[in-house]
């Protein structure tokens, strides 16, 4: 018997991951990035340092449970306002899926926004797509360590401005800002301050394209929103194919290739790494680069520019004209989106704005479930929390009733300053012989001396202990009667 050892061969479940250098596109719709890019950064970045009556414009105080957003004050009671803007969020998402792909992605997601902010600040230092190859491949030096430490240094300082800014809108940046020079921050904004920072400098510097195959689950269930309808990026087999080196001088007739000239521009440029010409891949991420990349090649050769473009399958398969894919946008399925969405925010805006300014919850004393008082009369004492949601001071007036003599026996009047909470302790009375035993309905409303479309009603209960009512006042026992 021969004494071989075994084989072991070992079979790997992931495979490693192959570095990619985009190359930069230039093109209208490279132009377009920068515009979103420029757009949702001076949004997130500004917004916090902004102004409005005196204080910051948006700022979500989670220690005060108040969040401000310009006019608007919401506090938790609210929360169904961020649930309908969720809501409002998915299906906007789900109408641009369907009309126009990825386009969110390849535009104005913040993975997408701030890699093309951390690959511009990459192509400032190490240089254009080849000398950054060159770069990898060479041994440490001194030249490649400072290269490598500015771009570092410059994401790093990207990265936590990005995390100051986000905490900005939940502490009031200017205090922020002093807590941060001054070197006393709290743990809890230290800790988001350095997590939102490290988030974006690994996301965005580090696995950027990773994020998008792997990480974003939008690109697992998008194909289930697309149809033959929908805008994606395509390549033109019918016209590209077979591929082949020519110049724009080259006979056509001797030399029968299609209009590709097999550059692979449109792979180099790809942030995502995928080879557009292969059809449509969940990678694709929209961004279009590929398309003004071929753009550029086709001016070169003289040959018609969209060889590669934003278009549909049908419109491949059919010979569509732009005009009959505009035609076509307006299908069941992306009506259905433009109403249902038409309807949550109308439904939202509307209630946003019509809500009353005003909220109120009474709480019973339990402890004292009813106690007959001088006059032998009935009291019951309750808590009025009452919470002014505008950012004007008002003076409310409170009054009672539901059962016949009930009345307060506290002052009925009360002023509370902008957004302010308080809880109101009142006495309440009702007559011997009025009401039944146990539990009566009673109502309190609240109402605006000083704007009378401010008031609001809450319901609660009257408890009259049975030894101290009338039977005489039952009405059960007239019944009986």
């Amino acid at each position: 018997m021969n004494n071989v050892a075994p084989t072991v061969s070992v079979i790997k479940m992931y495979a490693a991951r192959e570095e990619i250098y985009p190359r930069a596109a230039k093109g209208r719709y490279a132009t377009l990035r920068w515009v979103c890019v420029w757009l949702t950064q001076l949004v997130f970045y500004g917004l916090p340092w902004l102004n409005w009556n005196g204080r910051q414009a948006v700022l979500f105080d989670l220690a005060a449970r108040k969040f401000y957003i310009f006019g608007i004050v919401l506090w938790p009671q609210d929360f169904i306002y961020l649930a309908a803007l969720l809501i409002v969020c998915a299906y906007a998402l789900f109408l641009i899926t369907a009309v126009a792909g990825r386009v969110w992605c390849g535009f104005a997601c913040p993975q997408t926004v701030y890699t093309e902010i951390f690959m511009w600040i990459e192509r400032r230092i190490e240089g254009a797509r080849s000398a950054r190859m060159r770069l990898d491949r060479q041994p440490w030096s001194f030249g490649k360590l400072a290269k490598k430490t500015a771009k570092h240094a410059v994401w790093g300082a990207v990265a936590l401005w990005t995390g100051i800014s986000f905490v900005g809108y939940f502490t009031p940046v200017h205090a922020l800002l002093r807590e941060v020079v001054g070197i006393t921050l709290g743990p809890w904004e230290w800790f988001w301050i350095l997590f939102y920072g490290l988030a974006t400098y690994g996301n965005a510097g580090w696995m950027r394209e990773q994020v998008c195959k792997y990480m974003c689950p939008y690109a697992r269930f998008q194909s289930s929103m697309f149809d033959k309808d929908s805008l994606i990026i395509t390549y033109d087999k019918a016209r590209g194919e077979p591929r082949g080196a020519h110049g724009k001088n080259d006979d056509a007739a001797a030399k029968p290739l299609g209009d590709c000239i097999d550059c692979s521009l449109c792979v180099q440029v790809c942030p995502t790494g995928i080879d557009i010409r292969e059809g449509l891949q969940y990678e694709c991420i929209g961004c279009a680069a590929c398309v003004d990349a071929c753009n550029v090649v086709m001016q070169k050769i003289n040959a018609p520019l969209g060889l590669i473009r934003y278009s549909t399958e049908h419109a491949l398969t059919n010979g569509l004209s732009p005009k009959q894919i505009r035609q076509r946008v307006f299908r069941p399925r992306v009506l259905l989106y433009i109403g249902v969405l038409v309807l949550i925010v109308s439904a939202f805006f509307g209630t946003l704005l019509t809500r009353t300014p005003l909220k109120l919850d009474v709480i019973r004393d339990r402890g004292a479930m009813g106690r007959e008082v001088e006059d032998g009369m009935i009291e019951n004492v309750y808590r009025l929390q009452i919470m002014n949601t505008a950012e004007t001071p008002h003076r409310y007036k409170i009054t009672v009733s539901g059962i016949d003599t009930i009345a307060l026996v506290t002052p009925d009047e009360v002023s509370l300053a902008g957004t302010e909470a308080r809880a109101v302790p009142v006495r309440v009375r009702v007559a011997s012989g009025k009401g039944h035993a146990g539990s009566n309905k009673i109502e309190f409303e609240l109402r605006a001396l000083d704007d009378l479309h401010f008031h609001v009603e809450e319901k609660a209960v009257f408890f009259v202990p049975r030894d101290a009512a009338h039977e005489s006042e039952d009405p059960r026992k007239h019944q009986q009667q």
